[in-house]
């Protein structure tokens, strides 16, 4: 029996044109013949209203190539080197391409080396491919390029590298080919229209986890106009990093570095250093038995099985624990607990309380379990009176997000005092109250920039607990609540009269009273 053979994959090829009379129809003729044959293949040529003959030369060659796919449209109002990305991008998700690789219309970059770089792809090695000029030393200086334009990209592309923990060997190449299915988890249409729009495109797929190949490439400057204002871009590449920067730490949320996945990965356990987490797990002796209510994933619950705990954990959803020998009570958390509180020595509500729709009832209805025997609590919640909060409210800005204080799944949100009245008000004695730190290690690593941004934080903390403490962590010990009280003295003060009619000693503990006979009338 004859196998049919397997389905080509679908290349588009993005060329991006404006005011390329003098250049296009060379940059379609360089397109390899080759990459037709490997891929069922379609050129799109878009230009981004150019009042020149751009968009007439881009007919005149379909018109003269019939057995080319190939579309050429114009922009009405121009787009923007970003803008006229996205009609490109957006062209190709709608038409279903498994691959998009953008061209510049101005011969900057070599289409002969499309079938290499198209390669990685290909072979499900990588979602993004980049041309690199910086791969060969010196490769970019010996093909042309400015030497203000190799320190500039040189020092802008050390400086994201060390803000995005990336090696990368350029940020700023235009020859980009894109796994389209990479292009629909990523939310490129937030992007700026300028020229940094690639800088932005490189962030999301970090964030969203994306794998990036970086392959080297000729490089190519000719007498083409540069539209690039250098020191503008500097400053744009710069600021959308560091906004990451702040996306990523927690502190600014920033929707278009938001990679449309629906995971909880950024509720995963902060350790190693100072977080709310690694203060909570210290707080937790050894072998104790502990209710994690709240759990998420279950991170923390690796650590304190680690620690020989008895652990159960609550949440609306099964924490990845089943190998962990734990308890799991699967429960939202907005209605009245259904699980017993009582045999347990710690409860933790690590980032929970800010969830809950009500968490005064919540905790109301949790008391009604306790006795005389005091339960640790151990509670975290994040600080809405950050400094950062604040100097976001005094510029009006209060922008909820995924992650972070303003989490959009934030209910509540709480400063040291508010959160202190909360817990006493549903009978808690707090016994210590600090702040903890933001997690920049989780942008940083765990290495020399992250413990040494961690170690100033602290260091703030100690001068304002309230302004700079990204997190409130709090311990408290359970009193019983007056309905517990009143059964509580009416069993005890039944046993008294007992012991007193019997003769026993009062010392105002429960004791099993015996009943006996006796002749004496």
């Amino acid at each position: 029996m004859r196998v049919a053979p397997a389905p080509k994959p679908k290349l588009l090829v993005f060329i991006i044109a404006y005011y390329a009379e003098a250049t296009l129809e060379s940059v379609l003729e360089r397109v390899p013949r080759s990459v037709f044959d490997q891929y069922e293949c379609e050129i799109l040529v878009v230009d981004d209203a150019s009042e020149d003959r751009t968009f007439a030369i881009g007919r005149a060659y379909q018109r003269s190539h019939p057995e080319m796919r190939m579309t050429v449209l114009r922009n009405e109002y121009n787009q923007g080197y970003g803008g006229n990305q996205k009609v490109g991008y957006a062209y190709a998700i709608a038409q279903g391409f498994d691959f998009v690789a953008m061209v510049h219309g101005d011969g900057q970059y070599a289409p002969e080396e499309l079938p290499r770089l198209l390669q990685p792809l290909r072979d499900g090695e990588a979602d993004a491919v980049f041309g690199s000029r910086m791969m060969d030393r010196f490769g970019a200086l010996k093909g042309g390029m400015p030497v203000y334009k190799y320190v500039g990209n040189k020092i802008l592309t050390t400086v994201q590298n060390a803000m995005l923990g990336t090696r990368l060997s350029e940020f700023h190449s235009g020859y980009r080919i894109y796994s389209v299915k990479s292009l629909e988890r990523i939310p490129y249409r937030l992007n700026s229209n300028d020229f940094h729009f690639d800088t932005e495109v490189i962030i999301q797929l970090l964030n969203a986890g994306e794998r990036i190949r970086e392959l080297p490439i000729p490089t190519y400057y000719g007498d083409e106009i540069c539209r690039v204002n250098g020191v503008k871009y500097a400053k744009d590449v710069l600021w959308a990093t560091v906004q990451n920067f702040a996306h990523r730490s927690g502190l600014l949320y920033q929707r278009r570095f938001d990679p449309a996945i629906d995971d909880n990965a950024h509720y995963d356990a902060k350790l190693g250093y100072a977080s709310s987490h690694t203060y909570a797990l210290d707080a937790v002796a050894k072998g104790s038995k502990v209710l994690d209510i709240g759990a998420g994933p279950g991170a923390l619950t690796r650590e304190l099985r680690k620690k020989a705990c008895d652990v159960s954990v609550v949440d609306r959803h099964a924490p990845g624990v089943s190998s962990l020998d734990v308890k799991v009570i699967i429960q939202d958390l907005d209605e009245p607990p259904k699980f017993d509180a009582r045999p347990y020595d710690y409860l933790l509500m690590l980032d929970v309380i800010e969830h809950l729709r009500d968490p005064e009832r919540f905790l109301e209805q949790l008391r009604q379990q306790f006795e005389h025997e005091p339960k640790k609590l151990v509670l975290t919640t994040p600080n809405v009176a950050f400094v950062v909060q604040r100097l976001m409210l005094l510029g009006g800005q209060f922008n909820y997000g995924k992650a972070g204080i303003l989490d959009r799944t934030h209910t509540r949100l709480f400063t040291f005092r508010s959160i202190r009245h909360l817990l006493r008000d549903a009978g808690f004695r707090i016994k210590s109250v600090k702040g903890v730190p933001a997690p920049f290690p989780k942008v940083l690593g765990n290495g020399l920039a992250g413990r040494a941004a961690i170690a100033a934080n602290i260091a703030l903390i100690r001068l304002s607990k309230t302004l700079f403490s990204y997190q409130i962590f709090i311990e408290a010990e359970s009193t019983p609540g007056v309905d517990f009280l009143v059964r509580d003295a009416e069993v005890r003060s039944a046993v008294r009269d007992a012991a007193a009619v019997a003769g026993a000693p009062q010392n105002g503990a429960p004791a099993k009273i015996a009943v006996t006979s006796s002749s004496t009338r």
